[in-house]
């Protein structure tokens, strides 16, 4: 069955074959040329398209380096030269101790000239007795030198007494310049004697030299000496009034001491008699150690 059929398929190829090569086909005109359709390809058959890779950025062109210049090779170095040696320093000779030369003589100090008592060479109607200030918080010992004094004797009761003071000063001033005489120290008063109703005093004044016995002088006034010798000096700065708390205070340091005076105590002002309640009156009280 299976021969029979390839048999008769072979013998319809023969038939066909002679006829198709006899018969000229001519060739087709283009209007019957037709695009065919494109085969249906299954859905499931599409793949979607791949997107192209992204091209990379490529980096912007750098400009072309400036061609650095071509350094010149260094200059080979010099040979060195060896230097000679030099021969070691030759050692100094030591210096000879110079003798030591004495400091010179200085001239021996002269001593001070003795200070004037004025720059005109005048006396100085301010000196006080002791020659220098005192100290109101100490006790100093000092040398008293007689000078010449124009004198005036009285006597007052405690009330009266600096009243009657400065009047015997005023008149004492008054007999020096009538008399031609200059003042060279500070007023003095003499306390001779004392008791509970008043005192005694010779009132003096420092002069250059003793009056003139022709000189007109005031009733009692008359030429003396002031106190000489060994004395303590205590000062008195406050006013008068309140000058009995110095007395107090000598009395006291005499007991302590065991010290003995005289009877007389010498005041010296150094400022003037104006006002007795002066804060600032200066008085130098001296005593006499017997």
């Amino acid at each position: 069955m299976r021969q029979s059929r390839f048999s008769a398929l072979l013998l319809a190829c023969a038939a066909v074959l002679p006829a198709a090569a006899q018969t000229r086909v001519a060739p087709p005109s283009p209007v019957d040329v037709a695009p065919l359709p494109a085969p249906m390809v299954p859905a499931q058959a599409v793949q979607p398209a791949q997107q192209a890779p992204a091209t990379p950025q490529q980096p912007p062109a750098q400009p072309p380096a400036e061609p650095q210049p071509v350094q010149p090779p260094p200059a080979p170095q010099a040979p060195v030269v060896p230097q000679p040696v030099q021969p070691p320093p030759t050692p100094q000779t030591p210096v000879e101790p110079q003798p030591v030369q004495p400091p010179p003589t200085l001239p021996n100090p002269q001593p001070a000239p003795p200070v004037p008592q004025q720059q005109t060479g005048l006396p100085n109607p301010n000196a006080t007795l002791a020659g220098k200030p005192g100290d109101p918080s100490d006790v100093d010992e000092v040398q008293l030198t007689a000078k010449p004094v124009l004198l005036l004797a009285g006597q007052a009761s405690w009330d009266q007494g600096f009243q009657k003071l400065s009047e015997a000063m005023a008149v004492l001033r008054g007999d020096a310049g009538k008399a031609g005489l200059r003042i060279a120290g500070r007023p003095l008063t003499l306390f001779v004697e004392t008791d509970d109703n008043g005192f005694k005093f010779e009132a003096m004044l420092p002069v250059d030299k003793a009056a003139d016995a022709a000189a007109a002088l005031a009733p009692g006034v008359r030429n003396g000496q002031s106190p000489a010798g060994r004395s303590l000096r205590f000062v008195h700065t406050a006013p008068y009034d309140d000058i009995d708390s110095t007395y107090e205070t000598i009395t006291a340091y005499l007991e302590a001491k065991n010290i003995v005076v005289k009877d007389a105590f010498l005041e010296e002002y150094v400022g003037d008699l104006k006002d007795p309640g002066d804060p600032n009156l200066e008085i130098n009280v001296y005593v006499q150690p017997k």
